[in-house]
């Protein structure tokens, strides 16, 4: 890898030979010379990790500067074993690009020493692509975390968690600094070649009616239902490929493939363990339905002849009531929450518990989404779940924890969503944690941020709130899903329960008493006049073997009221109730005639 000759006669200055060293390295042309591209530095990439490795410190500097500069691309392998500061190399020849960046990780509430961090990694990102860092696109900034994250794992002892924390890091700088239009997003790992082997083994023919239908339905449905769908469509064609071969398309597709297909589904593991929920079972058999419904809809030439699928098929599902916190576990759980020191986690719990939303919709909240409308303010609750969004009553206490929260984010945010970490959309696992956190301080076990959501409807319906605004609050689409509330306490039940608990109870509380013939009528009738009550306008027959929690219940009331011309009747009850020995009443009758004559005085 010799010094290629100039057109003049002389050599162009790029990387030479050093005389004497071992395996030709290489050292630095003089800096003064005029910089030009030549094989010798194409020929860099080419040396093995361990010849570019063993270069000399000054020699590394100068691919440091030439990486930088865009006139060598350095592979990802040498970048992430050496290390190298480029993000020094690049503050010096472009010091505008730095101090914007830096200013905007401190914005973002990155400390100095992460600020650096990720401007070391633009800087690497920027030789990786060779070119500058204001002309990269997001197909730049993807391929150059791809290559890193791959070269972190092929080298041992590099960190592949600690450098994907530093690139989610810098993403969200990136974007706050105007480099990228995209807002930066936990990714789950790409498992796209794996989905695309797996479709390979499928027969052509029943692929491809597969995949037409989920390119129709990805443009009317979410993508997580897409996703399930695709799931269900792959997982179903393979079992059906590894067991019955001779199926080469959905034509061919027999009611019992889906019998086996069910009993797969009701033998499988789940990921956690144990089998898989009914719920996942319909869920996995609704869709395959859903499916071959539409191949007969649209009148697809890759169909079945008749319906394979039936409503006997799928498990009964259960329907339980929502679990939810009783007054009193809900006020611990506020409580813990308020002394919570992060102030997003008092804030969340608080909003969850007031407002009824889902985590999903809270995380969605925009900066604008305090809402004045006459002399109350309202919560704008984007589209979620349901498709729709709405306005809920706005607590004043949640409306001055809002105000604090807006106060202190930070200003120059390109993203307008009110929950930010960092520049960065807040993760749900977030929120989680502080529901998690709060309900162990408060000693009440496992609660999750969903629950929250029952509970304030549970809360309402007690209170008397109709259903009606009940489903406006939690945005329900029809009133079926919010009279599952209703089921957890029915009024009525309770009402009539408890009107009938008294009688009961005198049956069961009843001592035993002898046979009606074991005493003669005398007897018994001196016995009956003998636990007559005398009242007000009659006298009360019942025995004194039942008790009566009613008894003087009006003459007790804060609210009863007499006057004197009752003095007589109120002494004759008092003097009945000393001659049968019943204390407590005599003691209510001295107290209203000792209240008479006071007033009479």
């Amino acid at each position: 890898m010799g010094p290629a000759a100039d057109p003049a006669g002389g050599h162009r200055p790029g990387l030479r030979r050093s005389q004497g060293a071992q395996g030709g390295a290489l050292r630095p042309a003089p800096r003064r010379a005029r910089l030009s591209l030549s094989p010798d530095l194409e020929a860099f990439r080419c040396l093995p990790l361990e010849r570019q490795l063993a270069l000399h410190h000054e020699s590394h500097r100068f691919v440091s500067w030439l990486a930088v500069t865009g006139h060598l691309r350095p592979g990802a392998d040498y970048l992430v074993a050496r290390r190298p500061r480029l993000g020094t190399v690049l503050a010096r020849t472009d010091p505008e690009l730095h101090l914007r960046f830096m200013e905007t990780a401190r914005l973002l509430g990155f400390r100095e020493p992460l600020a650096m961090t990720q401007f070391n990694l633009l800087a690497h990102l920027v030789a990786l692509a060779g070119k500058p860092a204001d002309q990269l696109r997001q197909a730049d900034w993807d391929e150059g975390r791809r290559l890193l994250l791959e070269a972190a794992r092929r080298i041992p002892n590099r960190g592949v968690k600690a450098l994907s924390t530093s690139l989610f890091n810098l993403e969200a700088t990136l974007f706050h600094c105007g480099l990228t239009n995209d807002l930066p997003r936990r990714r789950s790992p790409n498992r796209g070649n794996v989905r695309a082997r797996q479709w390979s083994t499928v027969p052509a023919t029943m692929a491809a009616t597969m995949h037409h239908y989920l390119e129709q339905i990805s443009g009317t449905l979410r993508s997580s239902t897409v996703k399930n769908a695709e799931l269900t469509l792959r997982e179903f064609a393979l079992l059906i490929t590894a067991e019955d071969p001779t199926v080469s398309c959905v034509a061919e597709l027999q009611r019992r493939h889906i019998e086996r297909y069910k009993g797969w589904l009701l033998e499988r593991p789940a990921a956690r363990g144990g089998p898989l929920h009914r719920h996942t079972v319909r869920d996995r058999l609704g869709t395959l339905r859903t499916f071959l419904r539409r191949l007969d809809e649209w009148d697809a030439d890759d169909r079945p002849a008749r319906q394979l699928v039936f409503d006997s098929d799928m498990p009964i599902a259960d329907e339980p009531l929502p679990r939810f916190l009783d007054d009193a576990a809900a006020a611990k759980l506020l409580a813990a929450a308020r002394q919570d020191p992060d102030p997003f986690a008092r804030l969340a719990i608080e909003i969850l518990a007031r407002t009824g939303m889902r985590r999903s919709e809270m995380l969605g909240l925009t900066i604008d989404a305090v809402v004045q409308i006459g002399s109350a303010y309202w919560l704008r609750v984007p589209v979620g779940k349901m498709h729709t969004d709405r306005y809920v009553p706005l607590h004043p206490q949640l409306k001055a924890l809002l105000d604090d929260w807006l106060q202190q984010r930070p200003e120059g945010l390109r993203s307008n969503l009110l929950f930010t970490d960092h520049g960065r959309p807040v993760n749900a696992s977030r929120i989680e944690a502080a529901v998690r956190n709060a309900a162990d301080r408060a000693g009440l076990g496992r609660v999750t941020p969903h629950q929250l959501r029952h509970t304030l409807a549970t809360q309402a319906i007690n209170r008397g709130m109709s259903l009606e605004a009940i489903a406006a609050l939690l945005g329900h689409r029809s009133l079926s899903m919010t009279r599952v509330y209703a089921r957890i306490a029915d009024r009525t039940v309770a009402d009539e329960y408890f009107a009938v608990t008294e009688k009961v109870e005198a049956l069961y509380d009843a001592p035993r008493q002898l046979p009606a013939d074991a005493e003669g009528s005398e007897m018994a009738k001196l016995r009956r006049e003998m636990h007559r009550r005398m009242l007000g306008n009659g006298y009360c027959a019942r025995p004194v073997e039942m008790d009566c929690h009613f008894e003087s219940i009006c003459e007790s009331c804060t609210f009863f009221v007499t006057t004197i011309e009752f003095r007589p009747t109120l002494e004759r009850q008092r003097d009945d109730a000393a001659a049968k020995g019943q204390v407590a009443r005599e003691q209510i009758f001295n107290g209203l005639l000792n209240r008479l004559d006071g007033q009479a005085s």
